[in-house]
C-alpha cells in the first residue's frame, strides 16, 4: 500500500450546496452563500482573500460573454497573492481537497480558475491531480 507522501495530491471541485463527500472542504468564495449554514457546510477552512476581489467579482457578473477576461484577471490577482504558494503547498500535502464555491455554473466559476491555476504550479516532490465527476454524476 502507497504511503501518504507515494500516492498524488488531487483537488476537486463542488458546489456548496451538494452534500460533503469527504476531503479536506475549503470555501474559496468571498461571500458566504445563501442559504447554507456553517454546520451544513462542514468546512475545513474559508478562504476568502484567494477568492477574486470584490471588483473583479463584480465585474463578472458571471455573464458568459465575460468568462474569458475574468480568467485572465483572477491569474493575474492569484498570481500576485502572497497566500497562494503556502496554499499550494498545503494542498499537495493533502490526498484530497475540496475546493468549493456557490456559483450556478458548474464550468465558470471561480473554483475551476482556482483549481487550474494551482494544478500549473509546481512543488518538488509532489505530483498534483485534477479529480472530478461530470456533472449531475454519481459521487
Amino acid at each position: 500500500m502507497a504511503t501518504l507522501q507515494e500516492k498524488p495530491a488531487s483537488i476537486r471541485i463542488r458546489r456548496i450546496y451538494e452534500p460533503p463527500d469527504g476531503g479536506y472542504r475549503v470555501l474559496v468564495d468571498r461571500l458566504w452563500p445563501r442559504g447554507v449554514s456553517k454546520a451544513r457546510a462542514e468546512l475545513d477552512e474559508w478562504l476568502k482573500d484567494l477568492a477574486p476581489s470584490n471588483d473583479l467579482r463584480k465585474w463578472f457578473g458571471h455573464r458568459e460573454d465575460r468568462w474569458t477576461g475574468f480568467q485572465e484577471r483572477y491569474r493575474e490577482e492569484l498570481a500576485a497573492n502572497p497566500e497562494v504558494p503556502d496554499f499550494s503547498r498545503d494542498c499537495a500535502s493533502r490526498p484530497d481537497t475540496v475546493l468549493l464555491y456557490g456559483a450556478r455554473s458548474e464550468t465558470e466559476n471561480e473554483a475551476v480558475v482556482l483549481r487550474d491555476y494551482l494544478l500549473g504550479l509546481s512543488w518538488p516532490g509532489r505530483a498534483m491531480t485534477f479529480k472530478s465527476s461530470p456533472p449531475g454524476a454519481a459521487r
